[in-house]
Parts: C-alpha cells; structure tokens; sequence
C-alpha cells in the first residue's frame, strides 16, 4: 500500500463541564480517536484509540454523560506526552496528512502541547472536514458531524461523542466527499 495515499481522520474528546471548568482545572485530551483512510481505495483501513489520562483536570459526570468515558477508565490511559510519541510512532502523524471535524481538535493540541511541552505530533498538512462539506453541500452553515452524516444519508455508527466511533463517522464523510471529487488533494 503506497502510503502517500493515507490520512489520518483524528477526534478527541476533552474533560468537559456543563458551567465554568473547577478552579484551577483545564480542557485536557482524554481520549484520541483515529481512523486511517485509504482514498484512493475508498476505504477504512485502521481504527485506533487512545486513552489519554488527564494531568490538570478531572472527568465530571457531565463528561461522563456526553461521551461515556469516566475517570476510573481514563486513569489507566497513557499521559498526554506519551499519547502524542505514539501518534507520531505508531500513525505516522508527522508526515502523514490529518484531518478532524472542525479546527477544536487542531487548536486543543496545540494547547495543550504549548502548556505541556511536548512537541506537536502533526504535520502541517490539515484538513478541516466540515468546512470542505459545508462548501461541498452549497450549506450555509457548518453542520455538526451528526448533521453531515444524515444530510449525506451516512448511518451514526457507535456513540456520538466517543473519539473513536467519531473519528471512524467522520472518516466515512471524508470517504463520501472524495467519491463526490470534493476532498482536497493532499499537497
């Protein structure tokens, strides 16, 4: 497999909280998702998950009612410096090109890399999935990926709010896109 063809299609999920974050408590990654695509075989090819444990920050039951992850789950993942060395090992995602559903999960790494100092895992090579589907659809507005896959007659498959399940929705909207010839080429 020419490996040129690939991308990542990357989601997170963050702690989170239904009013202001706790004092003293941050936005930190909990879990990263990732599908690998093939595009020019049309296809998903890899399914990954990271479970990141939060350094500054603790999962609240509001986070656990979005995305059902919980702090006893999350405390047996890496820490955040060593989920993005695998990243980089293990998903190529220095060199390979990236793409998330909207620039939240490009601007939280680069947060949360500035704040940990731990350098940036990513390429420079990233696509926002929603804008090149809002520009492909003529919408008016950004959809959220829920949206997308119902306006593209896509199935939700997994949980909603899951890194993993919706790094694998948005993959299959890239997918969809690049059938259309609406996915950008990877320069």
């Amino acid at each position: 497999m020419d490996p040129s063809r690939l991308i990542n299609v990357v989601d997170v999920e963050a702690t989170c909280w239904d009013t202001a974050p706790p004092p003293g408590q941050v936005n930190e990654i909990i879990e990263i998702g990732l599908t690998v695509v093939d595009l020019a075989a049309g296809e998903r090819v890899g399914r990954h998950r990271i479970l990141v444990r939060p350094a500054r920050s603790r999962v609240s039951a509001f986070c656990t009612e979005l995305t059902g992850l919980t702090q006893a789950e999350v405390d047996t993942g890496v820490d955040f410096a060593t989920a993005c060395r695998l990243l980089a090992r293990e998903h190529a995602a220095g060199t390979r090109p990236w793409a998330s559903w909207g620039d939240y999960d490009r601007k939280q790494f680069t947060r949360q890399c500035g704040a940990a100092r731990t350098p940036y895992p990513f390429g420079r090579l990233h696509t926002n999935a929603k804008a090149v589907f809002t520009e492909a659809h003529a919408l008016r507005r950004r959809p959220g990926m829920a949206q997308a896959l119902a306006h593209a007659g896509l199935p939700l498959e997994g949980r909603h709010h899951r890194g993993e399940d919706d790094a694998w929705n948005i993959a299959a909207l890239v997918l969809d896109l690049a059938a259309r010839g609406a996915w950008p080429p990877a320069d």
